[in-house]
């Protein structure tokens, strides 16, 4: 057997414990097909455990997440707390304890039926978005004046450094020559003049990459040429509040949430995979909430782990059941029990191309 790998598992609020137990029967099978082992420990919190305890995310654990090699995220949200408050203390809590500084989302389109916009094939969706993870308007600078009156102000601060945008410019690039050589930077420096910083260290770092074509786009310029030519995106680096905007357009062109995986990732460092599409409450113990986006990223978990055969065997299963239809659509119309589509993807890994 291969290497053991340490795996911290949340599997959060609503549909979340839903989506990961089947994500977790697709590691088992595809663990058992390519021969490696790892160990799950697994945690409570989200708000079902604040409901119940008070406790939102003590640093005894963030500290315990130090010593794992990846992180397996369900989803966080409940409509009985304020809203943001575990949000903002389990997810952001990570992400800026472990410095995750990229948010990497794929969008690719597996089956063309899955798509919104008219004639569009697989072959013209496939695309990733490297999107700025620790700073922007997420970093909380900010806050109320006068609150609660006629007169309140309330002020959030855009936050960028050199640092930050370098590094997650130079990991965009580095990404970019592996795969099409095309990076293209989004921003809106004509109107938010502080971004300038972007395009400066875009073009500086750009010229240690001669064999990486560049291109640049305003955000909402970017928007509707996502929609419209998809085709001409490859390898795409924007801030942090553009890119959470993109990618979720992005998301739709490739089936919708459904399908929608992501990593925060510290390169070389433990790095956390979830699914986007949220905690979904009102679906909650129906058993109806697709786990196809909580599968795909536990496929991206072991594409960072460095399972690259696990990680190819469980898209291409994905890729297959779509194409043909057994999984009908990503969402709760399907006619699938989350337990059902988790177990028809665990049947095809042993038949998936690689």
């Amino acid at each position: 057997m291969g290497k053991e790998y340490q795996i911290a598992v949340l599997p959060g609020d609503g549909i979340g414990p839903e989506v990961v137990a089947e994500g977790l029967k697709v590691l088992k099978g595809v663990a058992e097909i390519e021969s490696f082992n790892y160990k799950l420990t697994h945690y409570p919190h989200g708000s079902e455990h604040y409901i119940k305890t008070k406790e939102l995310f003590p640093d005894s654990v963030l500290n315990e997440l130090k010593q794992q090699d990846a992180i397996y995220l369900g989803a966080i949200g409940d409509p009985r707390v304020e809203v943001g408050l575990v949000e903002r203390a389990i997810i952001a809590g990570i992400r800026f304890g472990l410095d995750l500084y990229v948010n990497l989302r794929p969008i690719k389109l597996l089956a063309e039926h899955l798509c919104p916009v008219k004639d569009k094939k697989p072959e013209d969706i496939d695309m990733v978005v490297v999107r700025e993870n620790t700073e922007d308007l997420y970093a909380g600078i900010g806050g109320f004046l006068k609150k609660g009156t006629p007169d309140e102000v309330a002020l959030q601060e855009m936050v960028f450094t050199r640092k930050g945008c370098e590094r997650v410019i130079r990991y965009a690039f580095d990404l970019a020559a592996k795969r099409r050589k095309k990076l293209t930077l989004v921003d809106k420096t004509n109107a938010i003049r502080a971004m300038d910083i972007w395009t400066r260290t875009f073009a500086e770092v750009g010229k240690e990459y001669p064999q990486v074509v560049t291109d640049h786009a305003y955000i909402d310029a970017a928007c509707m040429w996502l929609v419209k030519n998809p085709e001409q995106f490859d390898t795409v680096v924007t801030n942090n509040i553009f890119g959470d905007i993109l990618t979720d357009l992005g998301a739709v062109l490739q089936g919708g949430m459904g399908i929608a995986a992501s990593g925060n990732i510290h390169p070389g460092q433990v790095s956390m995979f979830e699914p986007i599409h949220g905690s979904a409450p009102k679906y909650k113990g129906k058993g109806v909430a697709s786990p196809v986006a909580a599968i795909a990223a536990c496929g991206m978990m072991l594409e960072y782990l460095g399972e690259h055969r696990a990680a190819e065997r469980i898209e291409n299963s994905i890729a297959e059941l779509l194409k043909t239809q057994k999984i009908s659509s990503l969402d709760s119309s399907s006619g699938l029990s989350t337990s059902a589509c988790g177990d028809l993807i665990v049947r095809q890994l042993p038949e998936a191309r690689l």
